[in-house]
């Protein structure tokens, strides 16, 4: 104990959140990240358990597919707009030409490549498509791939190889959630993965107009990133004939319990909306042939994780007669294709597309080209979007300020339907037992004004919440009821009662810590919680607003108050959280913010939340019910103000200068 601390206890004025059975804010966290690595574990345990015959996923999987696209931001796909397409340059060499190649895939999105034709073809041929890894290189992710790429060049195959969104010519924002703190992409339902499959599938779109190509032999291989989104187009675009991804396969449970989110490039990964696990993605490829090369030393797609998705998948093809159209092939060593992986790939393209099963041994790859050789452009185009793709590739709704109020309500019950869908389709179906706890010692002076008491219980399994719990005096049940819910970097001490001063003993007051929020979380710390929470459908602020809401339910239930007024009081990101509560629980009257957020454009991050709505429609959508800010209105307040207007509750949307006159004013 610190001498600080120990003063504080000899005077009773500290309440420490140690208590009985162990519990304290070190545990707590503990228990809910380690809630995240069971969750993660039980979604790859039921992954495609429900499949049991051929009809049953033949029946399951359009809408599936539907959800893949729709996690990837291609639901609906964007327009074909013309490609618009040309060629800078070519080089010839003995036994190939190489032909430099520039399309966009959408108005202004540039995609560059290099597409190589054997020499002295008469038929249309097989044609691989190489997506990219992420290898650094001003002209081009390609240019560093060019002995995978000749071999096939060089046994008869067209090639184009495709650059990615991050290393391409035209670079763009790639590592967004993984290296930038970019949490509104989680808001906008976005990964880079969406946009590189876009840009594979009018690479497609660009072959099949290729009189060298046999579009009916079209595979996709590609290492690490560029196997991942070999996955994603493989499983979407039916053109695909065979897919061979490597080093590039994974369960979530098996990443969760590796802990391994902050080693992933943002392409690997789909936001989770559905909460199904990546085998899904190896049965929508079925039954074209799949070919899952990878490493038993790769630290970041270790074996239990591709293993399974083999095993599962697997099942899926057998239940299609195709039992021989997937193959595992792993080998020592790490995130690599050594010449067994790279041999393993071009013998299965040779067999699925020539019927030659002859094995394929050594390189036999001539020497690549110089990098500046292969680059496409001698500079970016001046119309390019590839910088800002990231903020147009999913559509935000812009909501528009309505005209009457039934345009409203109208509008209201569609944003409550899609946020219950989209945003917080996780929160669970059947609540638990509370199990409350109490912890810690007296109240220290706070118990001069009120009643109060230490507390922790359960919202989720093994996810247990603290809280300080003052009753008004004389246990008058009706008083008004304040839920102070506090987040990280407000716990300099255990307690905060100078604040909640002015309303002890003519209020109850109820001080919440939700989870992830008593301990101050370093940068690489919350990047780990927030993807590794997206894995399963959700934030952290997401999973706040569940503590919340089940906050209201124990004080209803367990404590059995009945409040007149219930009132939520949130400062910054945690003011959008308890929006959100109120929002979706009738039974808070108010809410009160200080300085919160106005938009999930910079906090917080809810899963795919801007996608449906955005935080001036949200505060709107509590009329009329009351909001009082104890800071300025937020720049995008007229939105709230028209609507509480419409609602004949204008002044129910206003300011206070302080706590205690927002509750008795």
């Amino acid at each position: 104990m610190s001498t600080l601390r120990a003063v504080l206890v000899g005077l009773g004025l500290w309440m420490g959140t140690h208590g009985c059975l162990g519990e304290d804010a070190g545990s707590r966290y503990a228990a809910a990240t380690n809630q995240l690595r069971q969750l993660a574990a039980a979604m790859t345990e039921r992954c495609l358990t429900s499949v049991a015959t051929a009809a049953d996923w033949r029946r399951e999987r359009p809408e599936l597919k539907r959800q893949l696209a729709s996690m990837l931001g291609l639901d609906p796909l964007p327009p074909r707009s013309p490609l618009r397409a040309s060629v800078t340059g070519t080089l010839d060499r003995p036994g190939y030409r190489v032909e430099k190649v520039v399309f966009q895939s959408s108005p202004g999105l540039y995609v560059t490549g290099n597409f190589y034709v054997p020499r002295d073809i008469s038929t249309p041929a097989p044609t691989i498509l190489y997506l990219c890894g992420h290898s650094v290189h001003p002209h081009g992710a390609k240019t560093q791939y060019q002995d995978r790429i000749l071999w096939f060049a060089t046994h008869g195959y067209c090639v184009l190889a495709l650059d990615t969104l991050e290393f391409g010519e035209v670079p763009g924002i790639h590592h967004g959630t993984h290296n930038l703190s970019l949490w509104n992409w989680l808001s906008l339902g976005y990964t880079p993965a969406g946009v590189e499959v876009w840009n594979g599938m009018r690479a497609l779109d660009w072959l099949s107009e290729r009189p060298e190509v046999d579009s009916q032999r079209i595979g996709v291989t590609g290492i690490s990133g560029g196997g991942a989104i070999s996955w994603y187009l493989a499983a979407l675009d039916e053109r695909v004939a065979a897919a061979a991804p490597s080093c590039s396969t994974y369960t979530y449970g098996s990443q969760a319990a590796h802990w391994l989110a902050s080693g992933q490039c943002d392409c690997i990964y789909y936001p989770n909306t559905y909460r199904w696990d990546f085998p899904v993605v190896a049965a929508l490829i079925a039954p074209r042939p799949l070919l899952i090369t990878s490493g038993r030393r790769d630290p970041i797609f270790p074996p239990d994780g591709y293993h399974e998705v083999y095993q599962r998948g697997r099942r899926i093809y057998e239940l299609l007669g195709a039992s021989d159209h997937i193959r595992e092939v792993d080998g020592d060593v790490g995130h690599s294709d050594p010449p067994l992986f790279l041999n393993s790939s071009r013998e299965w393209m040779n067999r699925w597309f020539r019927g030659d099963s002859t094995p394929v041994t050594g390189t036999n790859s001539p020497a690549g080209e110089d990098p500046a050789l292969l680059a496409v452009l001698t500079s970016p185009p001046a119309d390019a979007s590839n910088y800002r793709i990231h903020r147009e590739f999913t559509t935000p709704m812009k909501p528009q300020v309505p005209d009457s109020l039934d345009a409203w309500e109208r509008r209201k019950a569609e944003v409550l339907t899609q946020l219950r869908d989209r945003v917080f389709r996780w929160f669970p179906s059947e609540a638990i037992p509370f199990a409350t706890h109490r912890v810690g010692g007296p109240a220290g002076w706070a118990g001069r004004y009120a009643e109060g008491r230490q507390v922790t219980f359960e919202t989720e399994p093994g996810v247990r919440l603290y809280a300080q719990i003052f009753k008004a005096a004389a246990h008058t049940p009706a008083a008004p009821l304040v839920i102070r819910v506090k987040g990280p970097g407000e716990n300099v001490y255990g307690s905060d009662f100078d604040e909640i001063t002015p309303l002890l003993g003519r209020c109850h007051a109820l001080i919440l810590q939700p989870r992830f929020t008593e301990t101050d979380l370093r940068a690489s710390e919350y990047t780990d919680l927030e993807r590794t929470a997206a894995w399963l459908g959700r934030t952290i602020a997401g999973m706040q607003v569940w503590d919340v809401l089940r906050t209201v339910e124990w004080i209803w239930s367990e404590e059995k108050l009945r409040p007149e007024r219930i009132i939520l009081y949130g400062r910054r990101d945690l003011g959008a959280v308890a929006l959100y509560a109120a929002l979706l629980d009738p039974r808070i009257h108010e809410v009160v913010l200080m300085d919160p957020p106005s938009s999930h454009w910079q906090s917080p991050a809810l899963l795919n939340v801007l996608r449906v709505t955005d935080l001036p429609e949200v505060a709107a959508a509590l009329a009329p019910r009351r909001i009082t800010l104890l800071s300025a209105f937020p720049q995008e307040s007229e939105f709230a103000r028209t609507v509480y207007k419409l609602s004949g509750a204008e002044g129910e949307y206003r300011q206070a200068p302080s706590l205690p006159e927002a509750v008795f004013r």
